[in-house]
This record gives structure tokens, sequence and C-alpha cells, in this order.
């Protein structure tokens, strides 16, 4: 064993989430996608979650509500969001990805398909399948710690 301090794992994993945000954001700003990091992001959790509301978008991410509500009325204006009433609570607006918006999530996770493919090419499979498994014992032990 080395005498080096082995690296603070969660620092790695920040510095790894921070390399892979950085790809992804010259990736999307070099593609011409007319949208902002925090826009794909958005656009994103309404493609995995269809009919979720704004209020589930801040629990969510954690940002403030008043960010999120600009942020939803842009993409919205610009075609990309659509919105229905909640058919139980009127006052809530149920969000869905138009097909202009479903078109730019797919080239955004195409994009992120392949910088993750360019991250894991060191690794063979069994290597892959390892660090998924201890990654989500991680997860699954903070989990348990809630």
């Amino acid at each position: 064993m080395s005498n080096k301090t082995p690296p603070d794992v969660f620092e790695a994993i920040h510095t790894l989430m921070h390399q892979h945000r950085a790809l992804q954001h010259r990736a999307l700003r070099d593609s011409g996608q007319a949208v902002t990091p925090l826009e794909s992001r958005v656009l994103g959790f309404f493609g995995r979650h269809p009919g979720a509301t704004q209020s589930e978008l801040a629990e969510h991410s954690g940002r403030d509500k008043a960010q999120l509500a600009r942020l939803i009325k842009g993409l919205r204006d610009r075609g990309l969001l659509l919105a229905e009433a909640d058919p139980q609570d009127g006052r809530q607006w149920r969000l869905h990805l138009s097909p202009e918006g479903q078109a730019i999530r797919r080239a955004v996770q195409q994009q992120a398909r392949q910088i993750g493919q360019r991250a894991l090419a060191g690794l063979n499979d069994k290597e892959q399948a390892q660090l998924l498994d201890l990654l989500l014992r991680l997860s699954d032990s903070l989990q348990a710690a809630d």
C-alpha cells in the first residue's frame, strides 16, 4: 500500500461530476442547441417525470421557486414545455415536453452518452459493473441513514 493519503471518495466523485458537467456544457454550447445547461436539466426532469409540477421540480432540485418559475415560463414561451391544468387541482399545472423539447432532450442525452463512453473507455465490462455496484451501495448507505 502506498504511503500517500487516499483521496476522499466524495471529493473524487464531486470532481468527476464537475468534469462531466463541464464537458456537457461545452457539448451543449458547441452543438448549437438553444438551451442553457439549467434549461437542459429542467427538460430532463420533465422528460423523466412527465406531468410533474413546478413544485415537484423545486423539491427535487432544491432551487429557488421564483427562479424556476421564470425558467419554466421561458421554456413554455419557446414551445419546449407544455402545461395542462391538474384535473384534481386547477391551481396546479402539469408539465410535459413538447415534441421540440423531446428532440432537444434526445440530443442532450446522446451527448451525455458519448461523454459517458469516453469516461468509461479505460474500464473493462467487469470494472464498470463493479464501479456501478459500489456507487449504488454508497447511495443505499446514505438512503438508509436518512
